[in-house]
């Protein structure tokens, strides 16, 4: 017989089996209605009836069941025969299926979400060849974190001595402004690249060509070429082929576009959009040498490690070259210290680490917060099977003594947990695409010190995070399809037979019921404990001392670069600048300065201060900010001593107002009023004039540092930040702002406008994406809990309507029985407290990392940042009592309504 012959006999064997199926299920209905028309006809009720040809059918499908295990089908079409009965039973019961599938959703849609950032930023690599060779040089000056940035001089040492690299490449991630023929002028996220990068990459171009190391050897015309990005070709200029030759004009400077990059690769940052590259040769400012000529600019390194060597041959290479480095840094800025600074080799196949950095540790957190979600979730749905389960005990009893397998019986129990959990997944992945996409709204959404200017990447599903999601969806079915499936295969039918309404549950399995719904609690405690602690968290870091006030304060930063004034030209007109804003209807005072509390600490220096010498090995820089007259008055910062700057300065010898902490460094309890600081390499001494409260410039975590402010209209210092506090909303009075620049300053670009209060809570956006979400997650964790709690109750309060009405019959009161039902809703929150507090008092030690902000490694202990351990598991155990009560409420008043002769004649039919 051929095998033609063979699959076509067996696929009409097939058909068959499932037609004479089909035609059995139709025979069963039909038995079914007849069945009830009979019984009625003998005087039973419509109730009483159905309920007794329901037990007649299933008997007839136990016998079914039988005929199937006999082999008359196949192990396919007896599971595709489960799989309709499953879906038969489903539908019976659509509240229950809903509020299952829709429980499900959530917490499988929670995980995928999450997974799919932590998908997208820590383990996806870049798309270049073989990334998995791909290391980083990082420097660590001791007490700081990691260090990406070196001088194109120490990058060509390096290069050329190193004998573990088959090539080393340098990279100067920058923004230029970007205008051509029919393009609007704007911001467009490039790099400087040294030519080998495209080629170690292994990086080919969609059209065109890449540069190469041969456009690195000169600057000027010849260099004046750049690489766009596949992204940046279809969105300006729709994937057009005729760019090739095109100018641009970045910075004022002309450029041909020589390639496109292939699609795909948009830098090597993750989360971080490069869409021009331009080489290292090229100088694009007009006012300064090019980054190849300059050692004024910073470059990310990374390189291929030769074939055979390993990563930590590599960093003892690298620490043979590392100290002449650290000498030379050490002896050029005086700072013995450099000393002591360690390089470091990393893996960079994912690409440069700045976000993972920032974003991992919260990540990692919301990965276990979900984790718990799907749990407590679990436990909930095996709970409201396992009560559904008890309603169907007979039925399995039934099929078991009629013949059916125990095993078939489970695996049809089995089998519906699937199915939910499948249509739970796919209601899932709706809910993973939005919330994922939310996610990386408020990623996105803010500055942060440290972090690229172009935050942008992609959340997409890959075929890990399908995995994922198919993975966590059959593992969470089987997790609550195990206790009913048990349940099932454990029916004994003689017992289950003589039950009657479920008065036969066994003493076990009501301790399972419970010992779920404790589980719920326990997990429910640790999960609000840790919502309380990451919200408590960031409510400490909103009211912290930030030494200026946040609110009704609007910033604006001008881009003077390619304007075409001169300095001393562009500080008369910023000075008028200043009068004309001050006069804007709404703004009470109005300042510049270089930066802005919470933006970055600015420049710093070296300095030698009068009567206050240091030991070289404690000598630290101190930072500097140029800025105008109001300065304080405007940012809210209180006035210590000493006076103001002045517009009249300009024409006086240096004066400086220094902080609160640089003061009591140098001077102690003295006074610095009328001392001298002199920076290193400057013969010209600033005065201190006045002491100003300290402020927070990097982040909310450090200690202020050590601030020197000058007055940025004394020496024609260009501080291009404005500030202005407003008696109304600062959005209201941005129009006005910028008509007022159009009119004074012609040429000038607005680059950025914001406010004081947007850009304090950009800086602590990982905070708040873990604080929302686990707040979020907490209450939903602790909503199942009570729908758990409720379920187990009422299943128990309808269990025991009988004895209830014997209690009151023989006096029990209303009360009575509400106290009977309260005290057993707080004895299993009780017991899930009990549980529950040890574990969370333990896994706090894994949101340490979170609340300490390793990424912030210098001076964060600020009095205002302590979290109390105590009160977020006190707020858990507070609420799951509360939630308790709440959920008892409903069965309890029921429980006291049960009429007494009713329960008694519904015992006695």
């Amino acid at each position: 017989m051929s095998l033609r012959t063979r699959v076509a006999g067996g696929l009409r064997s097939l058909f068959r089996s499932r037609q004479a199926d089909r035609d059995l299920d139709a025979e069963l209905r039909e038995f079914l209605e007849s069945a009830i028309d009979a019984k009625m006809a003998a005087g039973l009720s419509r109730e009483a009836a159905t309920r007794a040809a329901r037990i007649d059918l299933g008997s007839i499908e136990a016998v079914k069941d039988r005929v199937r295990d006999v082999g008359w089908e196949s192990i396919a079409d007896s599971l595709w025969q489960d799989v309709r009965y499953a879906l038969r039973t489903l539908r019976k019961s659509p509240g229950f299926t809903a509020v299952t599938v829709l429980t499900l959703a959530l917490g499988i849609g929670a995980n995928t979400a999450i997974f799919s950032l932590v998908d997208a930023l820590m383990l996806r690599m870049l798309p270049v060849r073989q990334p998995e060779g791909l290391v980083m040089p990082v420097s660590q000056y001791p007490g700081e974190p990691d260090d990406e940035g070196f001088s194109w001089s120490v990058f060509e040492g390096f290069r050329d001595q190193n004998r573990v690299f088959s090539d080393l490449f340098a990279v100067s991630p920058t923004r230029f402004q970007v205008m051509g023929e029919g393009l609007e002028e704007e911001p467009v996220e490039g790099a400087y690249a040294i030519g080998t990068m495209f080629p170690t990459l292994g990086v080919q171009p969609a059209i065109g060509r890449l540069f190469g190391p041969r456009d690195d050897q000169t600057a000027g015309a010849n260099a004046a070429v750049a690489v766009v990005s596949w992204e940046y070709w279809k969105r300006r200029f729709n994937l057009d082929p005729a760019i090739l030759g095109r100018r641009l004009v970045l910075n004022g400077t002309p450029v041909t576009m020589i390639g496109v990059v292939e699609r795909g690769f948009s830098g090597l940052q993750v989360g971080e959009k490069t869409d021009l590259w331009v080489p290292v040769a090229m100088d694009t400012t007009r006012r300064q040498p090019s980054r190849r000529l300059s050692d004024q600019f910073g470059f990310n390194l990374m390189g291929r490690l030769k074939s055979g060597v390993s990563i930590e041959q590599a960093r003892a290479d690298m620490a043979v070259l590392n100290q002449s480095r650290v000498a030379e840094l050490a002896l050029m800025s005086g700072d013995r210290k450099w000393l002591q600074a360690k390089l470091d080799v990393k893996p960079a196949g994912g690409g440069f680490p700045t976000l993972r950095q920032v974003y991992g540790q919260p990540l990692l957190a919301l990965m276990g917060l979900v984790g718990l979600l799907l749990l407590i979730a679990c436990t909930n749905i095996a709970s409201m099977l396992l009560a559904r389960g008890a309603a169907r005990q007979r039925e399995m009893a039934v099929r078991v003594a009629l013949g059916a397998s125990r095993w078939r019986v489970a695996r049809q129990v089995l089998t519906e947990s699937l199915l939910l959990a499948a249509a739970g997944s796919l209601l899932g992945a709706l809910v993973a695409y939005v919330g994922a996409g939310a996610l990386v709204r408020i990623i996105t959404s803010g500055r942060m010190v440290g972090l690229p200017r172009g935050i942008d990447f992609q959340v997409q599903p890959d075929a890990r995070v399908l995995l994922f999601t198919v993975a966590i969806a059959a593992l969470a079915g089987v997790l609550f399809g195990m206790a009913p499936a048990w349940n099932a295969f454990a029916s004994v039918p003689a017992s289950s037979l003589r039950e009657i309404g479920g008065a036969g549950e066994t003493r076990s399995r009501r301790l399972f019921g419970k010992a779920l719904v404790v589980v719920q609690v326990a997990l429910s405690v640790v999960l609000l404990s840790a919502a309380g602690l990451f919200v408590s968290h960031l409510s400490n870091l909103r009211n912290v001392n930030l030494g200026f006030q946040r609110d009704s304060v609007l910033l604006v930063t001008l881009d003077p670069s390619g304007s075409g004034y001169k300095p001393d030209r562009l500080t008369s007109l910023y000075r008028e600048m200043l009068g004309r804003l001050q006069a804007i209807p709404g703004v009470r005072s109005a300042t510049l300065s270089a930066v802005t509390p919470v933006e970055g600490a600015g420049a710093s220096r070296f300095a030698h201060v009068d009567g206050s010498p240091e030991n070289p090995e404690e000598r630290r820089r101190l930072a500097m900010n140029s800025i105008g007259p109001k300065y304080f008055a405007t940012l809210g910062t209180p006035w210590i001593a000493g006076r103001d700057f002045q517009f009249e300065d300009a024409s006086r010898p240096r004066v400086a107002i220094v902080n609160q902490a640089m003061a009591r460094h140098y001077f102690g309890d003295g006074s610095p009023l009328g001392k001298h600081v002199t920076f290193d390499g400057d013969d010209k001494p600033y005065e201190i004039v006045g002491v100003a409260a300290d402020a927070k410039y990097l982040n909310l975590y450090e200690a202020p540092p050590r601030m020197v402010y000058t007055n940025a209209f004394q020496e024609g210092r260009i501080a291009s930040t404005f500030a202005l506090r407003t008696s109304t909303a600062p959005s209201a009075i941005t129009g006005d702002v910028r008509r007022a620049v159009r009119d004074v300053l012609k040429t000038v670009r607005v680059a950025k406008v914001t406010t004081m209060d947007d850009q304090v809570n950009a800086s602590i956006i990982p905070e708040r994406l873990i604080a929302t979400l686990s707040g979020f997650f907490g209450g939903l964790g602790a909503l199942l809990a009570a729908i758990g709690l409720y379920g187990l109750l009422a299943y128990s309060v309808a269990r025991r309507t009988s004895e209830i009405g014997v209690r009151m019959a023989l006096g029990a009161t209303e009360g009575a029985v509400t106290r009977m039902v309260l005290t057993s809703a707080l004895g299993l929150a009780c017991a899930g407290l009990i549980v529950g507090t040890p574990i969370a008092i333990w896994s706090r030690h894994f949101a340490a990392p979170v609340i300490e902000n390793p990424w912030v490694e210098i001076a964060r202990r600020d009095s205002h940042l302590t979290v109390d351990a105590a009160l977020p598991i006190a707020f858990a155990a507070v609420t799951m009592i509360a939630v308790a009560l709440v959920a008892a409420y409903v069965p309890a008043r029921r429980a006291a309504r049960v009429d007494p002769i009713a329960a008694l004649r519904s015992d006695g039919n």
